[in-house]
């Protein structure tokens, strides 16, 4: 392992997307983006919707995450979101379908317009991220 390098695990609640050495990691938080580097003080974040790059000895990765929450301790960045996938999986049909409905649900009380939102913000940023890469 190279010094310079640190461990990052992205987790979701069905498997372990990734588990790789990294020498830089850029992930959304709830209020904008973080970026990690070796040696960097514990931390814990809210995360958003949005792109994790990941930079490592092996090659970039870019995959798209739909919240969660962010750790680092001692050269440990650990991911835990509800989804991640790359970009290259991204299904745009799929998604145009999910967002045109997330725009038809109600928002009678202030957890469904929550709910509403999170949804909408995912399909946007997922579309987003596969324009991006030509897709």
């Amino acid at each position: 392992m190279a010094t310079n390098t640190f461990h990052c695990s992205v987790i979701t609640p069905e498997r372990a997307v990734l588990e790789t050495e990294a020498t830089f990691v850029a992930f959304p938080a709830w209020d904008g983006e973080v970026g990690i580097l070796h040696d960097r003080a514990p931390l814990l974040f809210k995360m958003g919707a949005g792109e994790l790059r990941v930079e490592s000895p092996e090659g970039n990765q870019v995959l798209f995450v739909d919240g969660g929450f962010a750790q680092m301790v001692d050269n440990r960045l650990t991911l835990l979101t509800e989804q991640a996938k790359k970009i290259a999986e991204i299904d745009t049909a799929a998604v145009e379908r999910a967002l045109a409905e997330a725009r038809k649900l109600p928002m009678v009380s202030d957890a469904e317009f929550a709910a509403r939102q999170r949804a909408v913000k995912s399909g946007e940023v997922q579309l987003h991220l596969a324009a991006k890469q030509g897709r």
